[in-house]
C-alpha cells in the first residue's frame, strides 16, 4: 500500500485538525506541515510514532540483528516448536501444573 504524503500549510492543519487526524489513522496518511513553505513538523498515526519510538530504544535493533543472524544459522524454532510446552501446561490439570512460589522467576 502506498503512503499518502501531502504538504500543507500549518494554518490549514489548524483549521482541519479533525480531518487532518482522521486521515493519518484510518488511511495511514502523512502530513508535512510547513510555515511560510518551511517544512516544521510532521503529522503521522499515533501506531506509527510508537513504533518509530521504539526502535530508537538502544539495544533493540543489536537484539534484531542478532535474532536474524541466529535464524539465519538455522538455530531457532519455529512458534509451534517453541509454544509445545506452553500450551501443554495450559491443557494440564490444575493438579499436574507447575506451582510458583513467591520467588519463582517468571
Amino acid at each position: 500500500m502506498a503512503r499518502i504524503v501531502s504538504r500543507i500549510p500549518i494554518t490549514k492543519a489548524r483549521t482541519n485538525l479533525g480531518q487532518v487526524s482522521r486521515r493519518a489513522h484510518v488511511n495511514r496518511a502523512y502530513f508535512i506541515l510547513e510555515k511560510d513553505g518551511i517544512p516544521v513538523a510532521g503529522v503521522l498515526s499515533a501506531d506509527e510514532l510508537e513504533d518509530y519510538l521504539e526502535m530508537q530504544k538502544p539495544g533493540l535493533k543489536t537484539q534484531i540483528r542478532k535474532s536474524t543472524e541466529e535464524y539465519r544459522r538455522g538455530e531457532s524454532q519455529d512458534a509451534g516448536t517453541f509454544l509445545a510446552p506452553c500450551v501443554a501446561n495450559r491443557l494440564a490439570p490444575r493438579s499436574e501444573r507447575p506451582r510458583l512460589t513467591a520467588h519463582s522467576a517468571w
